[in-house]
């Protein structure tokens, strides 16, 4: 029976354990999804390829994602659950299969000033052990080298138990050493205010002096000003007392009462300190981002030299290098210098730390520094650097979720990248990848093409199966893979040129380039060469220059291409001129608003732990306007109507007869120039794809005025297909006068250019040098750098 026995569990019978290796999804419809089945291999690499807004993002990230985490949560006790975002389940009929889901997505990686490289990734917490060990003097615990602690001391008087009811009173002193520069609070730079930025003092506050965003004495500000007392609402500010005078700028939070309410009155600078410098100026609306710009000087530190350490912190050193030391130096040559020491009491931390550093080099980040501020990352750089802590794991079985991984990469980056994906897969992962490039669908062991087109005419599989059938395909994807660019036969001539001398911000060495205008001009090179660096540093706050850089748009569910692009005002106020009445009728965000829903057409039902149920309002039928509103007619269209239309159909209606409007016609041309021509004009922000909101966002700054164009990698979330739209609108801004200077990686858009201007040869320490100057032509025929190389492939030179 024994032997019976035994020979049967050596059987090669498979286990109904293993049969479970697939992702089931049937009946999606998540956004534009229309009933979407599909089969997913598990511990494959599978990429969701399809054009910008085809549901490539519903169906990973909404559907699948989505439910996965979702489905954890649940697992955790109805009190925990209170404290985590209540997740609904997505609109599906059956998913089966699922594994936890880890999401790696192109979100920037925080706007907290704090927040550096090193502390996103744990390796300052790793010094901070480290030199609390092993430096010398030695000053405490690792709080003591931490530029987010302050030094903290107290004395009074503790009551001890001495027992049977017996207290003594005694005096004691608390000590507790931190890492905080005292002068800059951790900042690492200190700020000046410009007064005359504040306020215009030849008014009173009552005729408007303020001069800061969102402070009108019309709202609350004004009552809470004239009910402490403290000034004479009528009295010029420039015959303020100087009583007067620090209470409006400097008062400490002062408890008082106004109209029966109990408030706290604080000064005007203060109060700026703690509601606009206490986030990262770029994540700032931009009209706050202005005033800051114009009112606030900021200047490093002249205690701690913008390193944010405290004296004592700095003070101590293991090899001569201070905390402060080895978070300045490039992350390749940090992890050198942590190979080198050897210190057997320490060895576990060494190994963890050194393993965090490599990773840093292995995912192509290894030109950062730890003390680089988190929110200057790109959003290829912030999507790697969080792809590091899942490079050593040891988990298998995970799903891992990658949004455009290769977006801000070099070609040569690329291959790196697809290395780290292949391995994710082959420790027994599950890989979902949503992408464009052809050099990474082309390692995929699984292809699923969404599509044919986008928004509504998008949301159905169109191809599943491997890269050959892809290319035998009659998809869109299909038929663009092998696209190659063809380099212009001529080249346009520059009608000037715009100097740059000695530029030396971050990695740069002492560059001179003059920059040619009036034509497309190209910066390439591999991450981290010093692209930005140049830009940014020495160009883009120059007069006439305007930049379009790659941050991702923000909005509400109120929120939609109408209002974001500043459509809805011509419009509405074309609707009031025909009927008569006030422009603010027509908006869902004021007077015109259904009472029920507020204007958001739907209900929301909080139902505590449980998701929150979203219905459609039942008083407007999710048109969120008043019945009455919607009887204002123009051109036989009420505002409800006229949101529901596409930016194609818009841009007919509003373009003859009696809806002529010229300056939404002008708005709407700009959305299809970019190929948004399939919008609705009321469609929710948040349901827009990342490749949707960089277009909407290009439409809109294109507006701007200004001499020359700098745009950050353009063809962020852009399908192959759509380039060529991007490429389009560019030669049209160059004829029209303008000069375009475009930070780029894709091979189509240095094909493109009138003229490269390549960085390099390698990043960080290894760039900052002007490698290449002149047409692509000569970069192709030379090969002399990376990018030359890559793009001779690419066009076949």
């Amino acid at each position: 029976m024994t032997i019976a026995a035994g020979s049967d569990t050596q059987s090669p019978v498979m286990n109904i354990a293993d049969t479970h290796d697939l992702i089931r999804v049937q009946g999606a419809r998540e956004n534009n999804l229309k009933d979407v089945s599909v089969e997913i291999p598990k511990r494959r690499l599978t990429v969701f390829t399809g054009v910008s807004g085809s549901g490539k993002s519903s169906l990973v990230f909404a559907t699948i994602a989505a439910e996965s985490q979702r489905m954890i949560n649940e697992t955790y006790s109805a009190f925990v659950q209170g404290f985590m975002p209540s997740l609904a389940r997505p609109d599906v009929d059956v998913l089966e299969g699922l594994t936890t889901a880890i999401i790696v997505d192109q979100e920037r990686m925080g706007s907290n000033p704090r927040s550096t490289v090193g502390t996103a990734t744990d390796a300052n917490a790793m010094l901070r052990i480290l030199f609390s060990r092993l430096g010398q003097p030695h000053i405490g615990s690792p709080n003591a080298y931490s530029f987010n602690v302050p030094t903290v001391k107290a004395s009074g008087a503790i009551t001890v138990d001495r027992g049977e009811g017996k207290t003594k009173t005694e005096k004691a002193t608390f000590n507790r050493l931190g890492g905080m520069c005292s002068r800059c609070e951790g900042m690492g730079s200190v700020n000046d205010f410009d007064l005359t930025a504040l306020y215009d003092d030849s008014k009173s506050l009552s005729e408007g002096a303020l001069t800061i965003p969102g402070y009108s004495m019309d709202g609350w500000y004004g009552r809470i000003f004239s009910g402490t007392g403290y000034f004479n609402m009528d009295k010029p500010i420039a015959k303020f007392t100087k009583k007067e005078l620090h209470d409006l700028l400097y008062r400490e939070p002062t408890k008082v009462k106004v109209e029966g309410i109990n408030l706290t009155y604080e000064g005007v600078i203060p109060k700026i300190q703690k509601s606009m410098l206490s986030k990262d100026v770029d994540a700032l609306q931009p009209h706050v981002r202005a005033f800051v710009e114009r009112a606030i000087t900021f200047t490093t530190c002249p205690e701690c030299e913008g390193t944010r350490l405290s004296p004592e912190a700095r003070s101590s050193k293991i090899k001569g290098k201070s905390v402060a030391d080895v978070c300045t130096m490039q992350i390749s040559d940090l992890a050198e210098w942590i190979r080198q020491l050897d210190e057997p009491s320490v060895a576990p931390l060494l190994k963890g730390l050194q393993h965090l550093l490599d990773s840093f080099a292995d995912i192509g980040l290894g030109y950062l520094s730890l003390d680089r501020p988190a929110g200057t990352l790109s959003g290829g750089e912030a999507q790697r650097t969080k792809m590091i802590r899942h490079l050593g794991s040891s988990l298998t079985d995970i799903t891992y979720v990658f949004d455009e991984p290769t977006i801000g990469l070099h070609p040569h980056d690329i291959e790196r990248m697809n290395q780290l994906l292949l391995q994710l897969r082959d420790k027994g992962n599950t890989v979902l990848v949503v992408e464009h490039k052809p050099e990474t669908i082309a390692i995929a062991d699984h292809i699923i093409d969404l599509g044919p087109g986008a928004g509504t005419g998008g949301g159905t599989v169109c191809f599943q199966g491997d890269l050959d059938g892809l290319r035998g395909s009659e998809t869109i994807t299909g038929h663009h893979l092998d696209d190659r660019a063809s380099l212009k036969a001529t080249v346009r001539s520059a009608k000037g040129q715009l100097e740059v001398r000695g530029a030396s911000t971050n990695n740069l060495q002492d560059v001179d380039v003059d920059i040619p205008l009036g034509v497309l001009c190209v910066l390439t090179g591999v991450a981290g060469s010093g692209k930005s660096s140049l830009i940014h540093g020495s160009v883009a706050k120059r007069d006439g220059v305007l930049v379009i850089d790659q941050g991702a748009i923000r909005g509400s569910r109120r929120s939609n291409p109408a209002t974001y692009t500043g459509l809805l005002e011509p419009i509405r106020k074309a609707f009031a001129k025909a009927n008569g009445v006030k422009p603010a009728l027509f908006s869902s965000n004021s007077e015109g608003a259904c009472p029920t829903c507020n204007g958001a057409g739907v209900i929301y039902t909080d139902l505590g732990v449980m998701a929150t149920v979203e219905s459609t309002c039942e008083e407007c039928e999710g048109k969120r306007f008043q019945a009455s509103v919607l009887e204002y007619k123009l051109g036989d269209r009420n505002i409800a109507e006229v949101l529901a239309m596409s930016v194609n159909e818009a841009e007919g209606f509003f373009s003859e007869g009696e809806a002529r409007t010229p300056a939404a016609h002008k708005i709407l041309d700009r959305l299809a120039d970019v190929g948004l021509g399939y919008l609705t004009l009321g469609q929710p922000l948040t349901t827009l794809s990342g490749g949707e909101r960089q277009r909407l966002k290009l439409a809109t700054q294109m507006s701007e005025k200004g001499e020359i164009y700098i745009l950050d990698e353009p063809t962020t979330g852009l399908h192959l297909a759509d380039v060529q739209n991007l490429l389009g609108m560019l030669d049209r801004l160059v004829e029209s006068g303008k000069s375009v200077i475009v930070i780029e990686h894709h091979q189509a858009v240095m094909a493109h250019a009138d003229w490269i201007i390549d960085l390099g040869p390698g990043a960080g320490h290894d760039g900052g040098r002007i490698v290449f100057e002149g047409t692509p032509a000569d970069l192709v025929a030379g090969k002399a750098t990376l990018t030359g190389k890559h793009l001779a492939a690419y066009v076949g030179g």
